[in-house]
């Protein structure tokens, strides 16, 4: 979509009228005539032609609701409306409250201009979906797309126009509790579903009031974060930036996300927030972005906490980076106008900055009618709506990742007597990701009710929670919501025991273990990724049993599990499904559906490897991949380099083979294309959908290449003992890469070509670019 790409953006500053900065007491509110008979531009200008400088800088502050109930015409917030000093508004929710507060703008302030209102809607409202980590597992662009468009038609039912999604961070270190908000560590499966995202939300026309403007976050790096702990310094080359994080921030540019979101991190020893080469060189110029860019929550104020600056100067390096809103600091509102008169900004600088946000609204349609998205006739028709719900149940069991299924445990069958235990059991608040809205819960079911009822009566289901998530009921206390708290206060033996109990005659156990909702997510970087003691109490156990076991994984995350790895039949990832997660478990477990998720980011053996990802860069003395340990060459001593499960991985109720690859031509110049095809056999006894990866490897070149890079993949339906030609067009531009001079090239030499089911298990071919 290229809708902010409209003459709306190509304004000249030479049209704006000068504006004396003494504040007006006449009304000059916009005026339906004005609407309708101007163009964008002209509306534009003559709207600002007539702003104070007083009510430009309001446009460029973006505060929270605060407390706005029970009267919101009356709050706090209401009166800085009034005042003009608020251009947004975020979190805040319920048709009745954002209808009061954009009468008070446009009724009440001097010009009328109406609010934007904003929310954290990542991976659905009310219909809640898996954590987009999930997501980006089915490897289906659509099933995102299809996500970010039901997202949009329910939360523009509840007065909401700009949704703070997608997450596009690449991150190589799942210590890292954010992972769950991305597409995981590949660039170009992050661009693509970046794309998908944005074509969601804001579909063909964003004035459609069943659009949503998307804000792409966070620009840029913050997956990077050392230690993987949250908000912590980032540090790396700009040609590492460009080649391993970069391509999703830019895609969704290409796509005409409507907004930018910075990050809390710094790059270059400059916070991202006040970094013109990011905001200004990189994302304006070289990308040509026009939408507005808004900082994250208080990130122009702790630029100070970095160390560059008080108030005044963070809030200056801030507007001149490229900066348009200021979220929650008040920053702007507080030290722009003295810095104006000071000289130490322009005056132009503030007005590029409000120009680009009245664009927006103009492009939402907000100028056109304030209350577009206060329908409250249309939230019964959109909420929790069937086709929504269908949709959320299909979609989640798609994203899950069977991990491991020994001896075809799964799907289940025969079974008179199956327990369920763990913690993660039967625990609805813990179903969603953490970018929810608490009220939701209450409907959901837990993974016990949904089983007994898929299995049906003449199979038993019995349940003992068996553990609490952690031992330390401190440490839970820390980083668990009071509202989602399941601790149990009996001790471990006593859990176990009755656990142990549930289990006598059971023909399977079904064990639920794995994270929260809390411990992933913001703020909730973890530095052990293995499973918590007591839940490995608990497993110990039951494997005593000698009965066959199914680890259902919850997590935000990937985890080390190597332990747990040997000693469970099976494993199925299913990370935090939504609104449906227990129905569509309950589908999988029982083969209803079939499992073909893959993992887009890569598993560790143990937490010691992370940072650990699949395109890494060979080293001088490099490691055989399965040799167990090999003196003066890059490997540990107690562990293997490979991981877990590698990107890409995941298991289905079938198995299929690759036959080996074929191309047309053995070398192509710089205009032509190569097809590469391999043949693909479902071996197994069931119909299936295998999802065949396509990757490059560039033997050599002017700077270190990666051992091999994703640029392409398809997913293909296989009935039981079919086979398959599969065929990707290779080019030229899947060659590139930015060069220690940071220009985008394609260098002669030999390519690898390597296709196969997941990024470790792949047929090669190779080819040479004239």
């Amino acid at each position: 979509m290229k809708f902010l790409k409209s003459s709306v953006l190509f304004i000249s500053m030479a049209c704006i009228v000068p504006v004396c900065s003494i504040a007006r007491e006449k009304s000059e509110r916009i005026t339906r005539a004005e609407i309708e008979q101007k163009s964008a531009d002209e509306f534009i200008n003559g709207l600002m032609s007539r702003m104070t400088v007083d009510e430009k800088i309001g446009q460029l502050n973006l505060p929270s609701y605060g407390n706005v109930m029970p009267n919101p015409k009356k709050s706090e917030i209401a009166s800085r409306i009034v005042r003009g000093e608020v251009g947004g508004i975020f979190n805040i929710f319920g048709v009745d409250a954002i209808r009061q507060l954009q009468e008070v703008a446009v009724k009440e302030s001097r010009l009328g201009i109406p609010i934007i209102v904003g929310a954290d809607i990542c991976n659905g409202y009310k219909t809640v979906f898996p954590i987009p980590l999930g997501l980006s597992c089915s490897w289906k662009p659509e099933n995102i797309e299809e996500v970010a468009r039901i997202s949009a038609k329910e939360v523009g039912a509840d007065g909401i126009c700009w949704t703070y999604s997608p997450m596009v961070d690449i991150s190589h270190d799942a210590r890292w509790g954010r992972v769950k908000e991305g597409a995981g560590e590949d660039p170009f499966l992050g661009g693509i579903m970046a794309q998908a995202w944005v074509r969601g939300y804001q579909g063909n026309d964003l004035s459609a009031d069943t659009t949503l403007m998307a804000c792409v976050k966070h620009y840029a790096l913050y997956g990077a974060a050392e230690a993987g702990r949250d908000y912590n310094t980032v540090d790396m080359s700009r040609v590492t930036a460009m080649n391993y994080y970069m391509r999703p921030y830019q895609a969704a540019v290409e796509a005409g996300v409507g907004s930018i979101m910075t990050s809390f991190n710094e790059f270059e020893s400059i916070p991202a927030t006040g970094n013109t080469w990011l905001l200004n060189d990189v994302l304006r110029k070289q990308w040509g972005f026009n939408g507005f860019v808004v900082s994250d929550f208080t990130a122009i104020a702790e630029m100070v906490n970095h160390g560059i600056g008080n108030s005044q100067e963070v809030g200056v390096k801030a507007l001149k980076a490229g900066v348009d809103m200021d979220m929650i600091a008040d920053c702007y509102h507080a030290v722009l106008k003295k810095s104006l008169e000071e000289g130490k900004i322009t005056e132009a600088k503030i007005d590029s900055a409000c120009r680009r946000i009245l664009i927006a609204k103009y492009q939402l349609g907000l100028f056109h009618d304030p209350y577009k998205y206060c329908n409250p006739k249309r939230a019964a028709k959109e909420f929790l709506s069937v086709n929504n719900v269908s949709a959320a149940r299909r979609i989640a069991a798609e994203s899950f990742v069977l991990l491991k299924n020994d001896n075809n445990l799964l799907p289940l069958k025969g079974c008179r007597k199956v327990a369920v235990v763990g913690p993660l059991a039967d625990s609805k608040a813990n179903m969603a990701g953490s970018w929810k809205y608490d009220e939701q819960t209450k409907s959901y079911h837990g993974l016990v009710e949904d089983l007994q009822e898929s299995l049906g009566n003449g199979v038993e289901v019995v349940f003992a929670k068996g553990s609490n998530l952690v031992d330390d009921s401190v440490y839970e206390a820390n980083f668990t919501d009071q509202n989602r708290s399941t601790r149990d206060d009996r001790s471990d033996e006593q859990l176990i025991a009755e656990a142990l109990k549930v289990a006598e005659g059971a023909d399977v156990i079904i064990a639920a273990l794995g994270e929260s909702i809390d411990m992933s997510g913001e703020g909730a970087s973890r530095a052990i990724l293995e499973m918590p003691q007591t839940q490995k109490k608990l497993l110990d156990a039951i494997q005593k049993t000698g009965k066959p076991i199914v680890m259902v994984l919850f997590t935000g995350r990937p985890l080390a599990l190597q332990s747990e790895e040997k000693q469970v039949n099976a494993i199925l990832n299913v990370w935090f499904g939504g609104t449906e997660a227990g129905a569509a478990i309950a589908d999988v477990l029982t083969g209803k559906v079939s499992p073909t998720g893959k993992l887009t980011m890569s598993f560790p053996r143990v937490t010691g490897q992370c940072p650990i990802y699949y395109n890494h860069k060979m080293t001088g003395r490099p490691m055989s991949p399965d040799a167990w340990y090999t003196r003066y060459v890059s490997n540990y001593i107690d562990v293997l380099n490979e991981p877990l499960y590698p990107f890409g991985y995941g298991l289905s109720y079938t198995t299929y083979t690759y036959g080996d690859v074929s191309l047309n031509t053995n070398s192509m110049d710089a205009n032509g294309k190569i097809q590469a095809s391999v043949i693909v056999t479902n071996t197994g006894a069931q119909d299936g959908e295998e999802i065949v990866q396509l990757y490059l490897r560039d033997i050599v070149r002017s700077i270190t290449p990666p051992v091999q890079e994703l640029k392409g993949f398809k997913r293909v339906a296989l009935k039981a003992g079919e086979s398959k030609k599969v065929t990707f067009d290779i080019d030229v531009d899947m060659l590139k890469f930015y060069d220690s001079t940071l220009d985008y090239v394609a260098e002669p030499g030999e390519f690898q070509v390597m296709i196969g089911g997941n990024s470790k298990e792949v047929k090669t071919a190779s080819f040479t670019l004239k």
